[in-house]
């Protein structure tokens, strides 16, 4: 017997460091080689690691939530063959390894092949479907895992939860008198969830947020999208508001380049770009995301909704690559029909703006003396006030207004 060290790869782009967003062996555990180990957390997405031998787990670097120095031992493994500290190739960008998209389809299940429901100990599947499974409140014990070694796969997790209602946990049984509820619990703030707490902190603090709300009449938008929609071919993805806002904002920021930069505060150099490469705030089950549209300056409303669909399930499938989650100049932020009345959207830094979107709704309207049932929505955006004047803020707000309400203009400017 001999020790194998594996010591943790460049995982890209320059990544001196990486944090232990899971893992899936523990010391005592035999494993393959090419077995997943564990999930480290990059600035830009998670990776799967795998084994690059067989043996026992006889130690690990630490736990979930801490950092590990790029050629720092990550894990050591007893093995038959001759000891090393294992210098191995670095993932070639496969931050998709941990997808579910990653991961082969592989079909439907042999019928001779009997559930792995009850199995004991780690289930192993990946960080999305785990994120999943919690929000919906499937036990992940039941899914009976096709992949290497068990591991479920999304194929696996789909089937399951087309099989009914029974695939998720009852609720629990209601009980004659209510008692009171003295339970608490400990959520470490690890992964994903700790990167935009840092860098939402590190936003708050060092920008001086100026924050500007305006109302706007989208009734002639939202005829326009239905009668667009309406000629739509079978099976053709609707277009959505924020596709038409998308578009509207491209338009608007050439008349104001001071909000479609990067301030680079090591430099202390504003820098303004030509092309935008728009942001869009994105909810996953892992968290707040931001994919990346290039270029969209170049794109027609069907290229720019087709971008915004692909980036946006990407990003909710944990499929995004580093560049798809870098490199925006200017973001929208939506919460759809959650999206209330008002908000004050923090900057995306080193963004300098950043165009809130608020709910939808029809309501009444003094309009020449008359009231009349409009499409009303509002829109709530920042401003680094550093670089952006509020006058100027305010401008490119209204400017952005008329385009809305005359959606024809939108296209004129082309």
């Amino acid at each position: 017997m001999s020790e194998f060290t594996f010591k943790l790869p460049d995982l890209g782009e320059g990544t001196v460091e990486a944090e232990i967003a899971e893992w899936m062996v523990k010391v005592g555990d035999v494993v393959a080689e090419e077995d997943p180990i564990c999930a480290m957390l990059t600035d830009k997405a998670a990776v799967e690691l795998t084994a690059p031998v067989s043996g026992r787990v006889i130690s690990v670097a630490g736990e979930a939530g801490e950092t590990v120095t790029v050629g720092a031992p990550l894990i050591v493994f007893e093995t038959d063959g001759a000891g090393a500290a294992a210098e191995v190739p670095q993932p070639a960008q496969h931050e998709a390894d941990l997808t579910p998209q990653s991961e082969p389809d592989p079909g439907p299940a042999p019928e001779s092949v009997a559930p792995q429901t009850g199995r004991v100990g780690k289930v192993m599947t990946s960080p999305s479907i785990r994120a999943r499974a919690r929000e919906l409140g499937v036990d992940l014990q039941q899914v009976r895992g096709s992949g290497p070694h068990g591991r479920i796969v999304k194929a696996d997790f789909e089937r399951f939860l087309a099989a009914g209602p029974s695939t998720t946990t009852p609720p629990p049984t209601q009980t004659a008198a209510r008692q009171p509820l003295t339970g608490k619990r400990e959520v470490k703030v690890i992964g994903l969830r700790r990167k935009i707490a840092e860098r939402i902190t590190a936003s708050a603090s060092d920008i001086p947020h100026f924050s500007y709300v305006e109302e706007v009449d989208v009734t002639a938008l939202e005829s326009l999208r239905q009668a667009l929609n309406a000629r739509q071919a079978p099976g053709e993805p609707a277009l959505t508001p924020l596709a038409f806002l998308g578009l509207a904002l491209v338009r608007i920021l050439r008349d104001f380049p001071q909000c479609n930069a990067h301030y680079e505060a090591q430099r202390n150099v504003l820098v303004q770009y030509d092309a935008v490469h728009l942001g869009i705030a994105t909810q996953t089950p892992d968290g707040l995301k931001v994919p990346v549209i290039r270029h969209a300056e170049a794109l027609s409303l069907a290229g720019l909704a087709a971008e915004i669909r692909r980036l946006s399930a990407a990003a909710r499938d944990n499929a995004a690559t580093r560049d798809d989650l870098s490199g925006s100049t200017i973001t929208i932020t939506s919460l759809g029909k959650l999206g209330g009345i008002v908000s004050t959207p923090i900057i995306n830094q080193p963004e300098v703006a950043i165009v809130g979107v608020n709910r939808m709704v029809q309501r009444p309207v003094v309009i020449g003396g008359r009231v009349e049932v409009r499409t009303m929505m509002n829109l709530s955006s920042s401003f680094d006030h550093r670089f952006v004047d509020g006058y100027d803020g305010a401008v490119m707000i209204q400017g952005l207004k008329e385009l809305l309400e005359q959606p024809a203009l939108i296209f004129m400017r082309d």
